[in-house]
């Protein structure tokens, strides 16, 4: 293997590699363009010095490269399980660490040549995301059984320290943002106890949104200062 084949499989693989970033990039994930360029270079170059050291020329070889390609797909995952954190009662990481798993194959493929298959993999990675993340949203949003449809309001009581009461109302605030079918309706606070607050918050959500109210009274129960936290479904207010 010549120089020039080196250095066009491997840029091959980070311009490959940045596609794929780009995207998670302006998502502002946390493997973003730079990791996801890297974990693509990497693997192109251990592809590339698997062919260089099993083969006495380009076409003759004398060994199996394809050992530490398998040994590149074993690394990467321990890497993806570094990404993949448990926030409350939810599981984050899970599409970035497949991600940079999928970046890993993208380099594997312009390390060994396979330049059509490479443009083909990082096209369709960051199509999956750019389409596929609208269309899941959608989906989860669809009601399971009639009954889920409607109008339903949720009314949660949180007990807390004084001092972190309004971190509680940003995270309860922030929450919903995340979500198009909740509407904060009212936040109040009130004074119960020397050094402590109580916090009301009414939340309007289109549709049952059970296990949303149960993950943000979770991830509320977790908070430091937090000594409890309840909630209630009140009323169907719209069939």
């Amino acid at each position: 293997m010549n120089i020039w084949i080196f250095l066009t499989r491997l840029s091959i693989a980070v311009l490959l590699g940045a596609l794929i970033g780009l995207e998670r990039q302006w998502r502002q994930k946390s493997a973003g363009l730079r990791t996801n360029t890297l974990v693509s270079t990497g693997s192109a170059a251990f592809t590339l010095i698997s062919i260089a050291i099993t083969s006495s020329n380009e076409e003759v070889y004398i060994g199996d490269a394809t050992r530490i390609i398998g040994q590149i797909v074993t690394g990467i995952g321990f890497l993806g399980g570094g990404v993949i954190l448990r926030d409350g009662l939810n599981v984050q990481g899970l599409n970035t660490a497949a991600t940079i798993w999928c970046s890993a194959a993208v380099g594997a493929l312009a390390g060994i040549g396979m330049y059509s298959f490479a443009f083909i993999t990082a096209l369709t990675i960051t199509l999956t995301h750019m389409l596929f993340r609208p269309l899941g949203h959608w989906i989860n949003r669809i009601p399971t059984r009639k009954e889920d449809s409607g109008l339903y309001q949720y009314t949660i009581h949180i007990k807390c320290k004084e001092h972190v009461e309004n971190l509680i109302r940003v995270r309860i605030v922030n929450f919903i943002k995340k979500d198009d079918h909740l509407q904060l309706r009212s936040l109040k606070s009130a004074d119960v106890d020397p050094g402590s607050a109580a916090i009301e918050a009414q939340i309007v959500a289109n549709g049952n949104h059970n296990t949303d109210i149960e993950n943000l009274a979770g991830r509320l129960t977790l908070e430091y200062g937090v000594t409890e936290v309840e909630w209630k479904s009140d009323a169907i207010l719209e069939a």
